[in-house]
């Protein structure tokens, strides 16, 4: 009898979990070499459903999967992925066939006697200004291209009109959105491209069409829907794996010709991590100096100049917070954590109107949301550097957390550098964190954290360290159908330190920080299937703590020195239209208008308007109160390009911008350095601006798999500063008597082939440049150079680089990188003579002469584990040579007078082959 009650008891407790399963419609299946037959008699029992089949046609095909409660379409997926069984879902029977194709599609002309002509403009206007009713709304999750997906209401009679399908598109596995997902219609003359948020929106004619959807870093993939009104369709991608067959990946293959973006790089995290970096640890920014007109003054330096722009007009955000160091131990290591990092953009030439601020480019590094079906994770080590990141579900899959860390150990490498080096220590550390919570289909929110220390001493007393901190709130939302938004907020931190404390009488402290605080709101709005609007308000606060020179202890006789602090708002508005106005001709046309206030506590000093700004010619001060308006400075920035297609492979583009820039950099070296000093535009120091032009021809090769381009720039630049001989730039209460504006030019050709896919690949690009600069204006100061042009301290004429990867087997790889570039100037002395008993030099013209060139080779072998789906671990070597030549490229040339005698110096940095080792796992 107790069995029996066990027996009823158990039987009834799996009917309930068979029901919950039919209820919720999730199915969990777990097979090893099971027959079809089984398989299927299995899944109609829990589904209710029945499978249509030729059981002798699949009767030797055994199936081994495991899926836990999931969706129907991604169990059969997922089962038959690897046999040759294709599936198809309609209503409540599903078909299977093997080594056919099967498709559902809806004949051509079922809808013939329902739509007798296209809808007029009047009804297109009348059903894109309609909202979508709130009870009608419903979202589809759309997994499989086998399966027809309806849209609206469904109705018996297709009635004439457009409807709107909007959602998200996602990583199938890690439901993390994917940007630059292009959802076009199989003519491809209705297409919409997925923003940051993963969101898109087309506009599509009552009736069915054939969705084509491509990302890059995913597989290429169809949607069949039928659309009666407006809608939801959640659309979700599959990584793309490459098989253990040879075989051909292409992705995107035309979205260099197709896009309206010019002078946009984009590079995933596959393609960095296989270029050969220093120490063997993947880098963002070494990669992005691969690129066509990016360019760094030497080793030691992760401060970049684009198309004569200099390191300082670049604007770094990460997770949309501003980034004003993105270095580590001198320059060695970028800020950012590789193993987190989801995609890296680059503008430098169309540059969206909802960025601004700075002249040159923008670098755009947007970190992972993290995985929300499962814990994962990866570490790696090498002969500097160690680190780690984790990152799974929080809360049943609407809540996600990654973290990651990286740490050195570096002070062994320094021990083994010359005596005079033996007390010298570096060593670095930074953490990142994400958090990103799914509120429900329309909202979402995201927290984005970063900090990172860098401490060091150069066999001397004093000690330096500098930190950023970063922090990003943002709120993404769907208001309806055709309109989304996001909020965002962040705060950034940057600081340095420098002590010395070894006399305690002459101890001291000096500090530079810099605080800024940001809010802006993005809105993206279809307004039908030609326009989509970009439009938006952002506004930052800059608090900046330009010096304080203080005693470090009580012992300390030092005179406190502390220029004053300063503060401003920089705000924005913009509005930008993308318009299709055929399938071969587009036009992106934008207007940001950025206004500056400079603010109070602050003491203004006061020169005459046409005499060079000194000492000799001030005229008074005047004080300012606590957020008092000082005075402004704003205006228009133009955006606008557009994109002719001659051929599916084969386009033109052209883009004209201007932009403002309200901060400076003030630096004695040509690349950024933790010592910097930044300082805000006031009424004696005007804003940077410039304007530049460019023009771009695209040509792809889909047989051979190459893509090229050629793009030309012409840029004007105003107000651009440069230095007085002599000049102090460290606590100095009157800077402006230092600094001189000029007025510049930049100018270059491009040249990029690249390789998607085969078992050599890469790209190779050459780019010709030039940075002049003028200063000819006696009302400002003594002219430089006659007032003739002169080249910038980062003007680099010529710039190769050549990075590929062969493919031996599916594990094995070799990557090579080389890198050539003409020496950067410099001002040398070309005379001696004696003055006043002692020897003295005289100096040629600024930056007439250059240092040699510079040439390098890298080399790295990378060695992948199996690759067995259920592994717990996954591990890979890399191995390699930076410098594989062994050329002792010079950073700098130097002269200095030693016992009344000049000496000429050359410093490299590195003057030898570095070998390097890296193992990684991941979980």
């Amino acid at each position: 009898m107790r069995f029996s009650c066990f027996y009823i008891c158990c039987l009834l407790f799996l009917t309930l979990k068979l029901a919950a399963q039919q209820t919720d419609g999730l199915y969990s299946v777990d097979y090893r070499q099971t027959k079809v037959s089984s398989v299927v008699a299995g899944l109609e029992a829990k589904s209710g459903l029945h499978f249509y089949y030729d059981k002798l046609s699949v009767d030797s095909v055994l199936i081994t999967a495991k899926v836990d409660r999931k969706p129907l379409n991604v169990v059969l997926t997922t089962i038959f992925q690897n046999t040759e069984i294709n599936f198809v879902i309609h209503e409540k029977n599903i078909f299977l066939t093997r080594n056919k194709s099967i498709k559902a599609e809806i004949a051509e002309g079922y809808y013939a006697d329902r739509i007798k002509r296209p809808p007029t403009q009047n009804e297109l206007a009348k059903t894109m200004d309609s909202d979508l009713d709130d009870q009608t709304e419903k979202t589809l999750n759309a997994v499989t291209p086998n399966k027809i997906y309806e849209i609206g209401i469904k109705s018996n009679i297709l009635k004439k009109g457009i409807g709107i399908v909007a959602g998200y598109v996602k990583d199938l596995r890690s439901e993390e959105p994917i940007e630059g997902a292009v959802i076009s219609t199989a003519d491809f003359k209705i297409k919409a491209v997925s923003n940051e948020q993963g969101l898109y929106s087309i506009s599509l004619p009552y009736g069915p069409h054939l969705l084509n959807v491509k990302a890059s870093g995913n597989r290429d993939s169809k949607r069949q829907v039928v659309v009666y009104g407006d809608g939801k369709l959640n659309i979700e991608l599959r990584e793309k794996v490459v098989s253990l067959k040879e075989v051909k990946i292409v992705s995107n293959k035309a979205s260099n010709v197709k896009s309206l973006e010019m002078g946009v790089n984009r590079l995933d995290m596959k393609t960095i991590k296989k270029i050969p970096a220093v120490f063997g640890e993947p880098d963002i920014l070494r990669v992005v100096l691969t690129l066509p007109g990016v360019q760094s003054v030497g080793e030691a330096s992760t401060g970049f100049n684009v198309r004569g722009g200099s390191a300082d007009q670049n604007l770094i955000l990460l997770n949309d917070a501003t980034v004003y160091n993105p270095s580590h131990f001198f320059g060695f290591f970028s800020a950012f954590n590789p193993d987190i990092v989801k995609d890296v953009q680059l503008y430098k030439s169309t540059i969206p109107e909802k960025f601004g601020g700075r002249l040159a480019s923008v670098l755009e590094v947007t970190n992972r949301e993290g995985d929300k079906s499962k814990i994962t994770g990866s570490a790696g080590i090498g002969l500097l550097t160690s680190r780690f990141n984790i990152e799974g579900p929080i809360d049943s899959g609407k809540t996600s957390f990654i973290f990651g860390g990286r740490t050195t150990y570096s002070n062994w490498m320094l021990k083994l550098l010359p005596a005079e080096y033996e007390k010298s220590k570096a060593d670095f550390h930074d953490f990142n964190l994400g958090l990103n919570h799914q509120i429900n289909e329309k909202h979402t929110i995201s927290l984005s954290a970063y900090y990172s220390k860098d401490n060091f001493k150069l066999n001397s007393d004093t000690n330096y360290n500098y930190n950023n901190r970063n922090v990003s709130l943002k709120w993404k939302h769907s208001i309806n159908q055709k309109l989304n938004g996001a909020l965002t907020l962040a705060s950034d931190f940057y600081e340095y330190n420098i002590k010395s404390d070894v006399n305690q009488v002459n101890a001291y402290k000096l500090n530079f920080n810099i605080n800024q605080s940001t809010l802006k709101y993005d809105m993206v709005y279809a307004l039908n299937s030609k326009h989509t609007l970009n439009f938006g308000i952002s506004s930052i606060h800059y608090k900046l703590s330009p010096g304080n020179f203080t005693p470090l202890g009580n012992e300390s006789l030092v005179v406190p020195d502390i220029v004053p602090t300063e503060q401003a708002l920089e705000s924005a508005i913009f509005i930008g239209d993308q318009f299709d106005v055929s399938n071969d001709f587009s036009i992106n046309a934008g207007l940001r208008y950025s206004f500056y206030n400079y603010l109070g506590p602050q003491v203004i000093r006061n020169y005459p308007s046409n005499l060079p700004i000194t000492e000799d010619n001030l005229l008074g001060t005047t004080t300012y109160g606590k957020n008092k308006f000082i005075n402004s400075y704003g205006g228009p920035e133009i955006r606008v390009s557009a994109r002719y297609n001659f051929k599916p492979d084969l386009s033109v583009k052209a883009a004209y911008n201007t932009l403002r820039q309200y901060i400076h950099l003030l630096s004695n070296t040509t690349a950024i350095a933790p010592t910097d000093v930044w300082k805000l535009s006031d009424p004696n120091i005007k804003p940077q601006f410039g304007d530049q032009v460019s023009l771009g021809l695209y040509k792809n090769f889909e047989t051979q798999g190459y893509e090229t381009s050629v793009e030309v720039y012409y840029k004007k630049l105003k107000d651009f500063l440069d230095y007085r001989s002599g000049a102090n730039l460290v606590l100095n209460q009157h800077i402006e008597t230092d600094l001189i504006s000029t007025k510049g030019k930049a100018y270059g050709i491009e040249f990029l082939i690249k390789r998607n896919y085969g078992k050599l690949n890469g790209w190779m690009s050459y780019a010709y440049s030039r940075t002049q600069l003028k200063m000819d204006d006696i009302t400002i100061g003594p002219l430089v150079n006659r007032g003739e042009y002169y080249p910038a301290n980062y003007d680099k004429p010529h710039a190769f680089n050549f990075t590929g990867n062969y493919r031996f087997k599916h594990r094995y790889n070799l990557s090579l990188n080389l890198t050539y570039s003409t020496g950067r100037p410099i001002t040398l002395p070309i005379a001696k003579f004696n003055y006043g008993g002692s020897e003295r030099v005289y100096y040629a013209d600024r930056n007439a002469n250059r240092i040699p060139d510079y040439f390098r080779s890298d080399v790295s072998f990378n060695i992948e584990g199996n690759h067995k789906v259920h592994q717990r671990l996954h591990n890979s070597y890399t191995i390699g040579f930076y410098n594989l030549t062994g050329r002792k490229n010079p950073y700098s040339v130097y002269y200095v007078q030693e016992g009344g005698v000049i000496s000429g110096y050359k410093l490299s940095i590195f003057a030898s082959v570095i070998p390097f080792i890296n193992y990684n796992i991941k979980f």
